[in-house]
């Protein structure tokens, strides 16, 4: 080997190492800029979310489904009057927004508690007298509080006791499941034993061959965070990320059923994909395409439809943001919050973790 370059070579040598230095210059100012350009991206999403949801804050605390006072809600904001200030509440937290009228939100809330501990709705569509009424309420109530700083005027500790005598849980819909453990992670107490064993006994009765329960991703996601909730592994969990993969839509969301049905499809898929197959590439990708239909679902408004087009509403806003908060697409999110778990349905919990008390 010669130990000297003649003059031609030294310079092509240089002029070589010169343009690789450009190119990794130029690949690193071009990676840099796409960061940035997401970044500010992301934050106009979340700012104009958020000069939506003040217009929709009530003097007396509540919130209104949308802008618009002949609209009356869809899906959860339908329901009860429950469903928007939590919602507000559990956002607010995970990225750090201060909420108008905060101490008259709590009094709101509280105002819905009755002297035995459970919560009904003042407004909506749920009849407060039904067990599914019942659970819902004081499931968000609790939720609510704890999010806003608040805690409940009487302790529900026994409300849903009620469901565990003679099986009655049963008798409730699949996408129930997870709200009795999120109750107890709320008032940050543990979830009795002897309420764990018979939901974990129900699900692995019904859990079908390919990990989904009653064919459809709403039930399944309440599975998957039942067993998030619970720390514990989720049965069948590679058939259930298999299945929920291939059902993505080529738009990049999961409506595969009736709107009504598969109002919250998106954001449960992504729940399951991030919370059991994070690490994968294509699971990632997956969520980035949902994201990605996601942002088609804003308004002009700020605020977010189910579906694009669709009205903006408080329900939306919180499912479609947190679906957004679960790609990492708002900065800002918080990520390592240590009652994580307690934020409705799980967009800050950090995939991984165990929260579960003993």
């Amino acid at each position: 080997m010669r130990n000297s370059l003649s003059r031609r070579e030294l310079l092509s040598w240089t002029l070589a190492v010169a343009a690789g230095n450009r190119f990794v210059t130029t690949s690193a100012r071009a990676s840099a800029d796409t960061a940035s350009s997401s970044k500010f991206a992301g934050l106009k999403v979340k700012d104009a979310t958020f000069k939506f949801l003040q217009k929709c804050a009530r003097d007396k605390g509540g919130y209104s489904p949308s802008l618009d006072p002949q609209y009356g809600g869809n899906s959860d904001t339908k329901e009860s009057d429950l469903a928007a200030v939590t919602y507000a509440a559990t956002l607010a937290k995970t990225v750090g927004w201060e909420l108008p009228h905060r101490e008259k939100s709590v009094e709101f809330i509280q105002s819905h508690q009755q002297p035995e501990g459970n919560f009904i709705n003042f407004q909506g569509d749920l009849n407060p007298k039904e067990d599914l009424a019942i659970l819902y309420n004081t499931t968000q109530g609790c939720v609510a509080l704890r999010a806003l700083g608040g805690k409940p005027k009487f302790d529900p500790i026994h409300a849903l006791d009620r469901f565990f005598a003679q099986d009655t849980f049963k008798k409730l819909p699949w996408y129930t499941l997870s709200f009795y453990p999120l109750f107890y992670a709320a008032l940050g107490r543990p979830f009795p034993k002897e309420y764990r064993a018979p939901i974990a006994q129900h699900i692995a009765q019904n859990q079908a061959a390919d990990g989904y329960l009653g064919d459809h991703v709403a039930a399944t996601f309440h599975m998957v965070h039942f067993f998030r909730l619970m720390g514990e592994p989720t049965p069948r969990a590679e058939a259930i990320v298999k299945r929920v993969l291939s059902d993505q839509r080529p738009d990049g969301g999961w409506h595969l059923k009736g709107p009504d049905w598969d109002v919250h499809a998106c954001f449960d898929a992504v729940f399951i994909l991030r919370q059991l197959s994070w690490n994968s590439p294509v699971s990632r990708a997956a969520i980035n395409r949902a994201a990605e239909w996601v942002l088609t679902c804003q308004n002009s408004d700020g605020g977010f439809g189910h579906y694009p087009r669709w009205h903006s509403d408080m329900d939306a806003v919180y499912f479609q943001l947190g679906t957004l908060i679960q790609a990492e697409r708002i900065p800002g999110a918080q990520y390592d919050l240590p009652d994580a778990e307690t934020l409705s349905w799980g967009h800050a919990m950090k995939p991984g973790k165990i929260y579960a008390r003993p």
